[in-house]
């Protein structure tokens, strides 16, 4: 069995800490600049376009940004300008591309119909010199550096902590930029955390939803994409909320969830729905504090808004142990390439 410590994804994913120190000591100043223009002429919302893990950080910023700013922040579906040819009105607001490689199509088309439909518009990418980038307003690098695996990881986490950065300098919110400061030792700290109970329990399983809600959902659905993608194992991301409404019929001894849980206003739902399902003899394993008879997976404590990147992170290195674990090479996925150009 190949070691798991060998794969690219491993020791992509071990570089998020460096990754990030490098990424807010480049981008302080930008952010700065970035968050006072934006005090000065708020937009009347955001427009976020991106695809795959991307859209899973996209996700992280509607919370982020809905809860934190007060504004309302939606998901562009990227086949309206790219298929369709056609293009809504976004005056005023701003428009958020998120991509690692930025030469996806449809996400620069997206982004092209936000700017000629009157945003203003950012690009989040880790490639600098890509036509995102090129055409953007604004340009928030991520500094992720090169990432071979397939599987993003460290790429998607630079996502966060832009997201978070951006928020952070936008808002004047000194105690979150205080908090990012901590970030990348909590993140060396999360690559230790032992995860192997995961890894135990689903060696055999045939499938699982993953669970999270508010700023965490957009980890779950990162999860989820994960065990598909590098472990063969069907996953379902839904919200601690949503998956009451019929999911949970599935939901058994033979069917575990595995659930993300910050210590925010969403806590005390998700550990009501976490004791339902163990009273119901139901396999659960939480990331953070566990009711008893779930299975703690530990991560370090944080700010709330950055909890679960720590927890996407203790995932990775579970997640790429798994894949080796059920017959996988995480860096060769079957059927699937770094880039993906869709249109």
């Amino acid at each position: 069995m190949k070691d798991p410590a060998t794969t690219k994804m491993f020791q992509e994913a071990g570089e998020a800490a460096e990754v990030i120190a490098r990424q807010f000591a480049a981008n302080a100043e930008m952010v700065t600049a970035i968050g006072e223009t934006l005090r000065q002429a708020p937009p009347r919302g955001v427009l976020t376009c991106a695809r795959g893990s991307s859209d899973h950080a996209a996700t992280f910023a509607k919370y982020l940004f809905e809860t934190r700013l007060g504004v309302l922040t939606t998901s562009a579906a990227p086949s309206v300008a790219s298929v369709y040819g056609a293009s809504a009105d976004t005056s005023d607001m701003l428009a958020l591309g998120i991509s690692q490689s930025g030469k996806s199509p449809d996400i620069l088309a997206a982004m092209r119909g936000a700017k000629s439909g009157g945003a203003r518009t950012i690009a989040l990418v880790n490639v600098a010199e890509s036509p995102l980038a090129a055409e953007a307003d604004m340009v928030l690098p991520l500094h992720a550096g090169p990432e071979l695996s397939v599987a993003a990881t460290k790429s998607y986490i630079a996502s966060l902590t832009a997201l978070l950065h951006l928020a952070g300098g936008w808002a004047a919110d000194g105690v979150l930029l205080a908090a990012l400061q901590a970030a990348p030792e909590q993140l060396r700290a999360a690559w230790a955390c032992d995860w192997t109970p995961l890894v135990d329990r689903l060696e055999k399983a045939r499938g699982l939803y993953v669970i999270g809600r508010g700023i965490g959902f957009g980890v779950a659905q990162e999860a989820a994409l994960k065990f598909k993608e590098t472990c063969g194992l069907h996953a379902e991301a839904f919200s601690a909320a949503e998956v009451r409404h019929g999911p949970m019929a599935l939901v058994g001894p033979d069917f575990p969830l595995l659930v993300f849980r910050q210590a925010d206003q969403t806590a005390d739902g998700i550990d009501q729905l976490v004791a339902e399902v163990v009273a119901r003899g139901g396999d659960v394993l939480v990331a953070g504090d566990a009711p008893d008879g779930a299975i703690a997976l530990p991560h370090p404590a944080a700010h709330p808004a950055i909890e679960p990147m720590l927890q996407i992170q203790a995932f990775y290195r579970a997640a790429n142990a798994l894949s080796i674990r059920r017959g996988f090479d995480p860096d060769r996925p079957p059927l699937l390439a770094k880039v993906t150009e869709t249109v």
